[in-house]
């Protein structure tokens, strides 16, 4: 350590080498796995974890799903959230003067409160339907059936616009934006359950079922979705595949993962390089100081351990220092980008321990050479 204290430019720059390599290792690791998790939440978006289940329209006569069918797919054990709509065969009109036939092609489903969060859908203005609103003839609009009504938005604090179903007012409350994922919402007007059935006549079979499940189990829950849908006909319940976002984002994480790896496999060699260069270079310039060590009574151990020290000691300092560099300069990216951070744990653990590993490799070779020279042969060369 004495020695390091007393070339402290030297340190710094051999120091510089290894915190540069663990710097990148870092940065490497870290980016691209923040990357992948912004690319997994958007991949999420799509709907790699949501099957749909539905009866088939072409049976004759159709096939209710039966109003249980609902809890009983919640009882599913990988199963994390399951939501509902239904067709009351209901028609939307602007107002009470308008022709019946002029909005043809508007649904009105029957909606549970919690369909919002199973189709990744949002609101555009107002608000979705809640258990407030399941107590009163209140309404959300699709993106294209709020501008085919002329509602393109729902302005806070003043006065609600009203829609005419089936005779009876329906108070609008909020206006989706689109919902990629189930574009028959986009044309939809949605009533909450309760009220569907009061005032609309419905009656509370389920027409689309919407499940959310854990992911690496979803291929299992489609499995028994028929089954626990429709248990005694089981055959006629078509079950949506999973999303073909689901195979992307899979393979998205094994290439991710084997390119860490590799990216930090490259780092270290490079900073080990740097190190093992450095003392090499340290033991030639050095030679009068173990010459003169040796000739006062130092063994080989001695120098064999002094400069292996100094290459394990450089090569840690090195590390610490690059392991901060890196988690400053991802943050300072993954702001940039406006990515949620991620900082692999291994990556800065695996990061400080390799440093330690990579000074004693890249120590090993210069310390044994040190100690090869006798004090006479390395005061007559110095």
């Amino acid at each position: 350590m004495l020695g390091i204290r007393t070339r402290k430019v030297r340190a710094a720059l051999s120091a510089l080498g290894i915190s540069l390599g663990i710097a990148t290792m870092i940065v490497v690791t870290a980016i691209p796995a923040s990357s992948q998790k912004a690319l997994m939440e958007r991949l999420s978006a799509l709907g790699t974890n949501m099957l749909t289940a539905q009866a088939q329209p072409d049976l004759k006569p159709p096939v209710l799903l039966s109003e249980e069918s609902v809890d009983m797919v919640a009882r599913i054990g990988p199963v994390t959230a399951v939501s509902a709509v239904a067709n009351t065969h209901a028609v939307v009109n602007r107002s009470d003067k308008v022709d019946p036939d002029t909005y043809a092609g508007l649904t009105v489903l029957a909606a549970k409160d919690n369909l919002l969060s199973l189709i990744n859908a949002r609101v555009q203005s107002g608000h979705f339907l809640d258990r407030t609103s399941d107590a009163f003839p209140t309404a959300v609009l699709g993106s294209v059936a709020a501008a085919r009504l002329g509602l393109p938005s729902v302005s806070p604090g003043g006065p609600a616009p009203q829609i005419y179903i089936d005779d009876r007012w329906f108070t609008v409350i909020g206006v989706l934006e689109q919902t990629p994922l189930s574009p028959d919402i986009d044309r939809s007007v949605l009533v909450p359950w309760q009220p569907a059935r009061t005032e609309l006549d419905f009656d509370g079979h389920p027409t689309v079922i919407y499940v959310k499940a854990e992911e690496p189990r979803i291929e299992a829950v489609r499995d028994v979705l028929s089954d626990t849908v429709n248990p005694g006909l089981p055959g006629v319940i078509m079950i949506s595949r999973p999303s073909d976002a689901l195979a992307a984002k899979r393979d998205t994480q094994t290439t991710f993962s084997a390119l860490f790896l590799g990216l930090a496999g490259v780092a270290l060699v490079v900073g080990g390089v740097g190190v093992a260069n450095t003392m090499v270079v340290s033991v030639l310039e050095r030679r009068r100081e173990i010459g003169l060590r040796r000739a006062l009574g130092a063994t080989r151990g001695h120098i064999r351990l002094q400069f292996l020290t100094e290459s394990i000691a450089l090569s840690t300092l090195g590390g610490l220092a690059g392991t901060l560099l890196g988690v400053l300069a991802t943050l300072a990216y993954t702001a940039y980008q406006d990515w949620p951070p991620v900082i692999p744990p291994t990556a800065v653990a695996g990061g400080v321990a390799g440093t330690v590993l990579v000074g004693a490799i890249a120590g090993l070779y210069p310390s044994l050479r040190a100690a090869r020279l006798s004090p006479t042969e390395a005061l007559a060369s110095a």
